[in-house]
């Protein structure tokens, strides 16, 4: 399993930005989907964005389409998760997921999560 460590959150006023970075450990990064996932006070944990192991795939939840953008840098084993024009109701922890297979990290049956990182949006 690969191991994750997701950082950058922190509180910031609505409509203002954050980045998320999560690091992986493994030589096998570069093989793997990664995505990320956030959970609310009182809700499940939901999916937000999703990227192949290459990086010519991205995929997004309707609620942050348009305003969060998802990259990976191979070579530095991190995923990246840039979040602009920030809403209240963006406020949640925020998770990174790993799996071989881009499916799985969309299905939310990836192997690997991290410990996640708190994100609050002012209202």
């Amino acid at each position: 399993q690969v191991q994750l460590v997701e950082s950058g959150g922190g509180l910031v006023q609505a409509g203002g930005s954050l980045r998320l970075s999560c690091a992986a450990s493994g030589r096998t990064f570069s093989s793997y989907a990664m995505g990320w996932f956030r959970q609310a006070p009182g809700k499940e944990r939901e999916f937000v964005a999703a990227i192949s192991w290459s990086g010519g795939n991205t995929y997004y939840a309707s609620s942050v389409k348009d305003r969060f953008t998802i990259s990976r840098d191979n070579a530095k084993n991190t995923v990246y998760l840039q979040m602009n024009s920030l809403k209240y109701e963006d406020t949640a922890v925020y998770y990174c997921a790993a799996d071989p297979s881009l499916v799985a990290v969309l299905r939310a049956s990836f192997g690997s999560w991290g410990q996640g990182t708190q994100v609050t949006v002012s209202s």
